[in-house]
């Protein structure tokens, strides 16, 4: 696994600590930013939740993100996470939290101009987590929300000024892309 774009191409990402984790694919986070572009990536403050090693923020990151707060639940994981960001050498910009994402939502200052996610197709809705974004102001205005999930997982249209944007489809695997509005 490694990074696929940016000042970190090319480098190295530990595995996953744990065997059943699953790490989006290269494929998928080369797509994801793609579809979001430089302009909603340079600059600004990511948030990784369910981090797991970090690719997405890390990515971000290396495509001229400023900040990027990773939030995994694993201790294992966050781990590995720490790891990748001493590896691509963002230390001075990015952050481990070890712990659920419902606590992080209620700890962490938001707003961020871009949220990631890919939860483990196990986990079975991903809607708590979205309408919690929603109602602790986690997202800017105008900001974007990336939910990588199986293709077998339905999301609503709007998580409260959360709206549907649009959906791509990987195999598998799906990225919907949800833009929060003004209130």
């Amino acid at each position: 696994m490694r990074v696929v774009g940016g000042i970190a191409k090319g480098r190295r990402l530990k595995p996953p600590a744990i065997p059943d984790a699953r790490p989006t694919s290269e494929l998928v986070r080369t797509a994801i930013f793609n579809v979001l572009g430089p302009e909603m990536v340079e600059g600004a403050r990511v948030l990784d939740l369910f981090a797991g090693t970090g690719s997405l923020g890390i990515e971000a990151l290396s495509r001229g993100a400023q900040w990027a707060d990773l939030v995994e639940q694993n201790h294992r994981q966050c781990a590995v996470a720490q790891g990748n960001l001493e590896a691509t050498s963002f230390l001075d910009q990015g952050q481990v939290y070890c712990m659920a994402v419902e606590r992080a939502l209620s700890e962490l200052k938001g707003p961020y101009r871009l949220v990631l996610m890919d939860p483990p197709y196990k986990l079975s809705s991903i809607d708590p987590v979205l309408q919690g974004l929603d109602k602790a102001g986690m997202v800017e205005d105008g900001g974007i929300v990336v939910v990588g999930h199986s293709k077998r997982q339905e999301l609503q249209a709007a998580y409260g000024r959360i709206v549907h944007l649009k959906t791509r489809r990987y195999g598998d695997s799906v990225a919907d892309f949800y833009k929060a509005g003004p209130v």
